[in-house]
């Protein structure tokens, strides 16, 4: 029976070249107690901030190191944080090896820069710009504007930008932004800035009485009441160090 192969069947998938931007987890122990204690310490009590983004494993700090690397641990520590880790980079062969196993792939090499030509040095060089220090890689987003107060249990995320409130975000309400969180009234719900690691991003406030803020990770409760110049009056968030500062707004 003759199979007509003409051009009138319909595909049913197509192959696309995609750009993706994935969340980079540089591991610094094979220790996995160790790690499962770090994790928990910074995210344990937060809300999550991944929601199941993708994470590539750098494995470059470990690659040397005498103990091997429990990767089914580290995919279960990851997963148990929202995290969802999909490959590896960096590391040994072996290493590599084991991630594999686990389910891991090995994410794929950045191209060399290629040589310049060999009649190239006849040019005069010009001189060498001074290497700026690596900034983390935020996806491209755009400001969003919110305009109705914000209930309890309602979260609204702005992924890759800022988030702009003109209403009050009420208790059990959460605020979520890659960058900056600015709210023109008051924030008395969880207002999560820098989700992905972006340490510059601060939260702003006309009337400062949260329930949660944190930046890149690093987040305060109301368990640790705000000085009285902050509390209920503009005010900022950011962070100094690994420590979140609260700062009076003079407006």
């Amino acid at each position: 029976m003759a199979v007509d192969t003409g051009s009138n069947i319909l595909p049913v998938f197509d192959l696309k070249s995609a750009s993706l931007t994935l969340v980079a987890l540089v591991l610094k122990t094979t220790d996995m107690a160790e790690l499962a204690q770090a994790l928990d310490r910074r995210f344990g009590d937060a809300p999550a901030l991944f929601e199941g983004d993708p994470v590539v494993v750098d494995l470059a700090p470990v690659a040397q190191a005498a103990e091997s690397v429990d990767f089914e641990v580290l995919v279960a520590l990851l997963r148990r944080h929202r995290m969802q880790p999909v490959a590896v980079k960096g590391g040994t062969p072996e290493q590599h090896a084991a991630a594999l196993a686990a389910g891991l792939v090995e994410a794929p090499q950045t191209p060399a820069r290629p040589e310049p030509p060999a009649d190239a040095a006849a040019e005069p060089a010009a001189a060498a710009p001074a290497a700026a220090p690596a900034a983390p890689v935020l996806p491209a987003g755009r400001t969003v504007v919110l305009d109705k107060p914000l209930r309890s249990g309602q979260r609204v995320y702005a992924r890759g930008g800022d988030l702009v409130v003109l209403a009050v975000v009420n208790f059990g309400a959460e605020v979520i932004a890659d960058g900056n969180i600015h709210v023109y009234g008051p924030l008395r719900g969880r207002a999560i800035a820098g989700a992905r690691g972006d340490a510059d991003a601060r939260i702003f406030s006309t009337c400062m009485e949260p329930q949660l803020v944190a930046i890149a990770g690093t987040y305060r409760t109301t368990e640790t009441a705000l000085p009285a110049d902050v509390q209920g009056k503009p005010a900022q968030v950011r962070l100094v160090g690994e420590t979140l500062a609260v700062e009076a707004l003079k407006l």
